[in-house]
This record gives structure tokens, C-alpha cells and sequence, in this order.
């Protein structure tokens, strides 16, 4: 099949980019003490320059004292650190690119291996990040304005750098994520609630104060995930039905796009239709969606760090799918992790140039 449809302009907002191909956020660890670096300006410049319609940054924290368990993990709060940020959208500007960072609390986590530990205890809506497991406080309601008003400050932050767009983290079982999921959120205030529609009122919240902060012209996306990293097979919503109840309050609040966390972008959402979690979204809301989840490799993308490499794989049925009007833009992850020139290989029809993934990429900012 012909990939030309994949490298279409894409336009909304203030957002253009050149083509439909999205860089997967990917946390790397590699800013000491909260701080990207040159090498990581350049890491991503690469991608820029090789031809990458629009580059999602790895997870970067807000300004609360425990939303990061890794203290290599970008911060986008204080002055060192958002001039690190300030080179990172400089430099991928200079190359031609369009970027924005994806904005991250990590809620209630499991100790890091390294044995850092943040100043304060985790946070989230119950202490907990899955099912019997208590490693951190809840949230009291002074705890969820702050952090709040943390995501606004972030995202003017972004604005004002020149990104061109945001994203909000809440896939994965991080903190937006946690308040979503009946498993995490046992609250019985304003905040939880025994409907996901209910256990939306953080994120919408959240998105409101985003989007006061930025204005109506700068486009908003949220990355979602249905599964968890403790159990793959999770579902919050189980009906279209009940996604509908969970994306139209975040699409009605200010999301423009919906970034739709699969670990198998094939894989069909509900029974008796072959449409994906991005397909379902855009279906409901109307919301221009991106798909994403093992796109042009072969095995998925957690199995890497169980060390299973993976090879390059057709995007046939990918281009199907975005042929039929399923979704609107197209991220990838390892291959553009392994190689910042996929994308250009992938246009120009380069496919016996193209790598396999392993392990060893995750060690280095190649």
C-alpha cells in the first residue's frame, strides 16, 4: 500500500506540521537532577531533522515536590530547567520541527531501583497505585488545587518557551490516571465517585485551568490508556457507551486531541467492530485522535525491557485503517527511538535501511 497518505500537512489551530507521523513520548532518564541537557536537545533535533511531523517530549514534571520517582527525569518547573527546555524547542525549530512537551505527575509509585526517593511522600487520589499496594498519602482537597494550578503553571511555561502544542499525561496509571480508575480512587468526595463519568472531575479540572492558561488558539492533547502497567488487560470503559461518558467531559473542558495509548494498535476496542481505542475516540467525540502501539515493529513495546528485540513489520494495516478515516495522526515510539530517520527512510521507500529494536537503544540518546 502507499504510504503518501501519512505524509499529508496537518493543520489545526496553531499547530502545522508537515506530515501525520507523531513521536511517541518515551522516558529516557537522561537529565541529571531534573535537567535536560545539550545531548538532549540534540537527541531530539535529530528527529526534527529527520523528518518527524511532530515530536512528543518525554514525560516532563510539574512543580510538586513528589511527582517524580526518578531524578533523571526532566523537570518543566524552575529556571535551569526550563532553560534546558528553552534550547531543546530552539533547536528543534532551527531543524525545521514542531514539538510540545508532555506534562507529567507521577502520582503514587513503586520506589525507584535506583533508590531515590522524592523530598515528600507519593501522592494520589488514595495512596495507593494498584490494588493493595499503599506508597504514598492521599490528596487533600488543598493537595489537588495546588496541583492543579501546578499543570497550569507548566502549561503557560510551554507557551511562552514557543512549544506548539502540549500534552497531558493521563495514560498508565499515572496521577491523571489514578483519579480515572475505580482501583485507585476509593474517594468518596467530589473527586472519586462509583462512575468513570464521576472520577473525571480532576482531569477536567485540570484541562479547564490548562486551557485558561494558554488560551483557546493553542491546541491541548491528553494521552489515555485503557490498560495498566499491572494489568494489561484492564478496562475502565468496557462499552462505547461508558468512553463516551469518560471523553466527552475531557473534549468538553478543552481537548482537542485524544492520544490513544494501545499496546497493539490493531487490536479492536469493543466486540463486533475491528475499530481501535483512537478509532472509538474519534467516533464519539469527533476529536481528531492519535493511534499508537507497535507500530512498524514487530513485538510490543514493554517486552523490550524484558529484553525481546523487535523487527521492522508492514504498515499495511496501519494504512488501511487510516485510509478508512480512523484516526487522524500516527505515533511511534521504539523505531524512532532506535533510528531519528525512520521517518525519512519510511517516506522515501528505504524499508531495506530500516532497524529492529532492542535493549541496548534504551542505554543511550542515539
Amino acid at each position: 500500500m502507499s504510504n503518501l497518505s501519512l505524509f499529508e500537512p496537518f493543520s489545526f489551530k496553531s499547530l502545522n506540521i508537515k506530515n501525520r507521523i507523531v513521536m511517541a513520548p518515551m522516558t529516557r532518564s537522561f537529565s541529571p537532577n531534573g535537567v535536560p541537557g545539550e545531548n538532549v536537545a540534540a537527541y531530539y533535533q535529530r528527529r526534527a531533522a529527520g523528518e518527524v511531523g511532530l515530536i512528543l517530549s518525554e514525560g516532563t514534571v510539574i512543580n510538586r515536590p513528589a511527582s517524580s520517582n526518578d531524578a533523571n527525569v526532566p523537570r518543566f518547573h524552575g529556571e535551569i530547567s526550563l532553560a534546558g527546555w528553552q534550547k531543546v524547542i530552539n533547536d528543534v525549530h532551527a531543524a525545521g520541527g514542531s514539538m510540545g512537551p508532555q506534562i507529567w505527575h507521577m502520582g503514587v509509585m513503586d520506589d525507584h531501583h535506583s533508590g531515590w526517593k522524592p523530598l515528600t511522600p507519593f501522592e494520589g487520589p488514595s495512596g495507593i497505585n494498584r490494588p493493595g499496594n499503599t506508597n504514598g498519602l492521599a490528596m487533600s482537597e488543598k493537595d489537588i488545587a495546588d496541583t492543579i494550578k501546578a499543570f497550569g503553571d507548566a502549561a503557560a511555561d510551554a507557551k511562552r518557551l514557543g512549544f506548539d502544542t502540549l500534552e497531558l499525561h493521563g495514560a498508565h496509571n499515572y496521577l491523571i490516571d489514578q483519579f480515572f480508575s475505580d482501583k485507585t480512587n476509593l474517594r468518596t468526595d467530589i473527586y472519586g465517585g462509583k462512575t468513570l463519568a464521576e472520577r473525571t472531575r480532576f482531569a477536567v479540572e485540570v484541562i479547564k485551568e490548562v486551557r485558561k492558561r494558554v488560551g483557546e488558539d493553542f491546541p491541548l492533547i491528553i494521552r489515555l490508556s485503557q490498560w495498566k502497567p499491572y494489568e494489561y488487560n484492564s478496562k475502565m470503559a468496557h462499552t462505547p457507551a461508558e468512553m463516551e461518558a469518560w471523553l466527552q467531559p475531557l473534549a468538553d473542558a478543552g481537548i482537542d486531541i485524544f492520544h490513544c495509548s494501545q499496546r497493539r494498535f490493531w487490536e479492536p476496542e469493543f466486540e463486533g467492530s475491528d475499530l481501535n481505542f483512537a478509532g472509538w475516540a474519534k467516533k464519539l467525540t469527533g476529536k481528531t485522535t492519535i493511534t499508537v502501539g507497535s507500530i512498524g515493529l514487530s513485538g510490543e513495546f514493554l517486552a523490550a525491557f524484558k529484553g525481546e528485540s523487535s523487527e521492522p513489520s508492514s504498515l499495511d494495516e496501519l494504512l488501511r485503517r487510516f485510509d478508512r478515516g480512523d484516526f487522524d495522526l500516527v505515533a511511534v515510539g521504539r523505531p524512532l527511538l532506535a533510528d531519528p530517520d525512520w521517518v525519512s527512510k519510511i517516506k522515501e521507500g528505504r524499508t531495506a535501511e530500516l532497524k529492529g529494536f532492542s535493549k541496548e537503544a534504551l542505554a543511550e540518546l542515539l
